[in-house]
């Protein structure tokens, strides 16, 4: 049986919590989903394993919330589901930063197209002329299975030493285009934030990040492998799954 792998993510005020999180639950058993949704006051971020059906069953009853109708996932398969169990968990954040002033929710950051970074790559600059940046806004063990040539990384144990690290490198920025990525496009929708919020001016986030990167373009200026958060370890560049690095 062939399985259909999604992760999603909205930022979007949520004040129902506890009520979402039993409804969402019930529908995911009910389908015999697998895998794991966070529900915070940010948002909604999501990964979920189930047939192709099942998984457009459960999106279909999730976008009649207007809050999520927009929701578009990223999508790879694999040969059986990569997650355990179910669970819907509560959190304070979907993608922890300890940066309370950042509000995704009251605006997005300036994205760039997988489509469009491809081209900037291979051009060796963005459409003003300006030298690109590659800012890779993941964990150290995330970036060891893989990332894009000439990136900038800062080795992090953690998200929430992001803030810090990137205010220390600010000179490298002047004058180039920074694109921050990540392996979904959530924690580098938030780096793009804070970084236009630190001054930093030409700031992109790549939309849908790797996995929508690895969908829509393959592995062109990528080197090595994606790591994701399930039973596969990490997914090539033809989302195909892989060893654990």
């Amino acid at each position: 049986m062939t399985i259909l792998n999604i992760s999603a993510y909205k930022f979007v005020g949520l004040d129902d919590l506890a009520g979402l999180r039993a409804r969402i639950l019930e529908r995911c058993e009910a389908l015999a989903l697998k895998g794991t949704i966070l529900l915070a006051p940010e948002g909604i971020n999501l990964f979920l394993a189930a047939p192709r059906d099942a998984i457009a069953e459960f999106l279909d009853w999730l976008r009649q919330d207007p809050r999520f109708a927009d929701l578009t996932p990223k999508e790879s398969v694999s040969d059986a589901p990569p997650f355990a169990r179910m669970r819907v968990r509560l959190k304070k954040e979907i993608i922890t930063m300890r940066a309370p002033a950042i509000r995704p929710a009251e605006g997005r950051a300036p994205h760039v197209l997988p489509t469009d970074l491809r081209r900037w790559l291979d051009q060796g600059h963005d459409d003003e002329g300006r030298p690109v940046v590659l800012l890779d806004t993941r964990n150290d063990y995330e970036v060891s299975a893989g990332t894009f040539e000439n990136t900038v990384e800062y080795g992090l144990a953690s998200f929430t030493e992001f803030p810090a690290a990137v205010a220390a490198d600010r000179e490298r920025f002047e004058g180039k285009t920074v694109v921050s990525f990540c392996t979904g496009g959530i924690r580098c929708e938030k780096a793009a934030i804070h970084m236009r919020e630190l001054g930093i001016e030409h700031v992109f986030q790549l939309e849908g990040g790797i996995l929508k990167y690895f969908e829509e373009v393959g592995g062109a200026h990528w080197r090595g492998d994606c790591f994701v958060f399930d039973a596969r370890g990490a997914v090539d560049p033809s989302l195909a799954p892989s060893s654990p690095p």
